[in-house]
C-alpha cells in the first residue's frame, strides 16, 4: 500500500525508509487522524519530512501521486455571489486611449479616494472609470487598465498597480537543489575567512613532525578543523515578479548554504519592513521582528539582499506603501537601518542590468544600499563578493 508514494518520495531525495512506511501504516490503523485527504497529507508530511527545506518537494510529490483526491470536503462555502468571482474579459483599449488616460494623483489621493469609494459603493460594478470593479478604467479593481491603481483580487495584467489587496501563497526556496555548474560556488568562495575553532580533533601533521624532531619521540599534536568564519545574513525576496527567477535564486541559495556555515536567511516581499519570516507557509503566523535581527546579529555579519527591486516607489518611500499590510515606517527607513548596522551590504538583482534604468524603484533601492547593487550573474557575484571583503569603517 502506498508503494508508489514511497518510491516518488525517494526519487525526490526525501528519506522514506521501511520504518517511516510502517509508522504511517500503524498511524492509519489506529485512526489517529480523521479519514480525509487533508488529514492524511499532514500526517504523512509529519512522518516523512525531517527538514523544512524539503517541504516544497514533498508537496510536489503528494500532488503528483494523489492528484485529484483533494477536494473542498468539510469546508463551509463562502457566501459570495459567483458573478463577483468571475473576472470580466479585459477591456481592450487602443494605445491612444491608454496614453490619454491620466493618473489619478499622488499616493495619498489614491488611498483617500479608495476609502470614499468603499463607503459609497453598494453593489458589484464592471466597466466604467469610477467604481471598484472589473474590466474598466477605474484605478480600483482588476482586469482593466489604469496607469496607477489599486488592484483588488484578480491577476496582474499591466504590472502597474501601486497596491494589491489579495491573499497570496509563496513557496519556500529549495536549498537542496543541485547546481548545474560549480561557477556560482567558486564565485562565493571569494567571501571566505578561515579560522580554526572548536575541539582539536584533526591531526596537525606539520606540528607533529616538528614536535617529534625536537623531542626525540613521537609527539602527536592535534588542532581544530579549519572552517570558514565569515558570517552572512541572506534576505530573499519571494513571490510576485520574483517567480520567473526561482530556479536561479534556488541555485544561489543552495550554493550559499554549502559555502557559508554561519548563514542565516530570511524571506521578505518586495521591500524590507518591520517583519521577515523563515517559512512562507507561516509568514503571517511566525514572523521575525526586523529589530530583533539588527540586535541579535553583530556588525561583523555580511548582508546580501536578493530581489528584482521591481515595485511601486511608494512601497519604499511611504508609510503604508506595502502591497500586503500597513507598514508604519517606510521601507527606506528599514533599508537605511540595515546599511547602518551592517556596513558590508550588497543587493543581487536577477534582472539584466541594462533594464535597471527603466525602473524607478530599482534606482531608489540601489541608492539605499550605497550603490552596491550587482546583477545576479557570475561577474556580478564576483563583484559583490569583492565588495563584501573590503574593510568597512
Amino acid at each position: 500500500m502506498f508503494f508508489n508514494f514511497i518510491d516518488e518520495l525517494r526519487s525526490a531525495g526525501i528519506q522514506a525508509s521501511f520504518k517511516e512506511h510502517l509508522v504511517l501504516l500503524e498511524a492509519l490503523d489506529k485512526d489517529v487522524i480523521e479519514q480525509t485527504p487533508e488529514q492524511f497529507y499532514y500526517l504523512s508530511r509529519a512522518i516523512f519530512v525531517k527538514d523544512e527545506g524539503l517541504l516544497d518537494k514533498f508537496d510536489q510529490v503528494f500532488n503528483k501521486v494523489f492528484k485529484g483526491i483533494l477536494t473542498d470536503y468539510g469546508q463551509n462555502p463562502v457566501d459570495i455571489p459567483e458573478e463577483w468571482l468571475k473576472a470580466v474579459a479585459e477591456k481592450f483599449l487602443t494605445p491612444e486611449e491608454m496614453e490619454a488616460m491620466k493618473s489619478l494623483g499622488s499616493w495619498e489621493e489614491i488611498m483617500e479616494t479608495l476609502k470614499k469609494r468603499l463607503e459609497e459603493q453598494q453593489k458589484r460594478h464592471e466597466g466604467g472609470n469610477k467604481w471598484i470593479g472589473t474590466g474598466g478604467t477605474s484605478p480600483y479593481g482588476n482586469n482593466g487598465y489604469n496607469p496607477e491603481g489599486v488592484r483588488i483580487g484578480g491577476e496582474s495584467k499591466h504590472k502597474r498597480a501601486l497596491k494589491v489587496w489579495e491573499k497570496r501563497e509563496f513557496q519556500n526556496l529549495d536549498n537542496t537543489r543541485e547546481l548545474g555548474t560549480r561557477n556560482i560556488k567558486v564565485a562565493l568562495r571569494r567571501l571566505r575567512r578561515f579560522a580554526r575553532e572548536g575541539n582539536p580533533d584533526e591531526l596537525d601533521l606539520e606540528g607533529t613532525i616538528e614536535g617529534t624532531a625536537k623531542q626525540g619521540w613521537l609527539d602527536i599534536r592535534m588542532r581544530a578543523e579549519r572552517k570558514n568564519a565569515v558570517k552572512v545574513l541572506l534576505f530573499l525576496d519571494v513571490g510576485g515578479s520574483m517567480d520567473p527567477f526561482i530556479k536561479l535564486v534556488e541555485e544561489l541559495f543552495s550554493a550559499a548554504t554549502t559555502e557559508f556555515k554561519n548563514l542565516e536567511f530570511f524571506y521578505f516581499h518586495n521591500c524590507l519592513y518591520e517583519g521577515v519570516w523563515k517559512d512562507n507557509k507561516r509568514r503571517w503566523s511566525e514572523r521575525t521582528n526586523t529589530w530583533d535581527i539588527l540586535h541579535k546579529y553583530g556588525h561583523d555579519y555580511k548582508v546580501i539582499f536578493v530581489g528584482d527591486a521591481a515595485m511601486s516607489p511608494y512601497e519604499i518611500t511611504h508609510p503604508g506603501g506595502s502591497v500586503e499590510h500597513f507598514n508604519e515606517e517606510a521601507g527606506a527607513v528599514w533599508l537605511q537601518r540595515v546599511a547602518h548596522v551592517y556596513p558590508a551590504t550588497v543587493w543581487l538583482n536577477p534582472v539584466p542590468e541594462k533594464q535597471w534604468g527603466y525602473s524607478q524603484s530599482t534606482k531608489v533601492i540601489k541608492e539605499m544600499v550605497g550603490g552596491n547593487m550587482f546583477p545576479l550573474t557570475l561577474d556580478g557575484l564576483d563583484g559583490a563578493m569583492r565588495e563584501l571583503t573590503r574593510k568597512k569603517h
